[in-house]
């Protein structure tokens, strides 16, 4: 196979700025309102569910010896483990990942902020992505979009 998705934003990066503005802007003590300190339990909670959500499907992609990095070619359509829950289970764990550190933070404005994050990461990653698999994989992508939510 030739070379991955074009993205035009890194997903790391498409989530990582939204998040890290919402952080500093909460550390500022510019939060409208505060979190109570037990929404660091559930932070926690996240963190560990996006590492083994996560884990789960780099597994899965390491055992097809597919590319495991954003951007990096695909050499197979994966429909088994989180791959059969979601189309894009890495970028869902991502999320699930800002969702605890936002909490871990207690950083009100990182929730504000996510919708920008997710736009981002919709416009600069899983459209490009999207394209690239159809074009690789033509009407077998076709199918499993059919059958596989974005998400969930």
């Amino acid at each position: 196979m030739g070379e991955g998705p074009a993205y035009r934003i890194w997903p790391p990066v498409a989530l990582g700025v939204p998040l890290v503005i919402g952080v500093v802007l909460s550390a500022a003590d510019l939060d409208p309102v505060e979190l109570p300190g037990a929404a660091r339990v559930a932070g926690w909670a996240l963190v560990g569910l996006f590492g083994v959500w996560n884990g789960w499907a780099l597994v899965i992609m390491a055992r097809h010896r597919t590319g495991l990095l954003p951007g990096q070619s695909t050499v197979t359509l994966l429909e088994r483990g989180p791959f059969r829950i979601s189309r894009n289970p890495l970028y869902l764990g991502l999320i699930i990942f800002y969702l605890g550190v936002a909490l871990l933070a207690r950083a009100v404005w990182a929730f504000a902020l996510l919708p920008a994050g997710i736009l981002a990461l919709w416009w600069g990653a899983i459209l490009p992505e999207e394209r690239y698999l159809r074009s690789t994989f033509g009407a077998e992508y076709l199918a499993y979009q059919r059958r596989v939510h974005r998400w969930l």
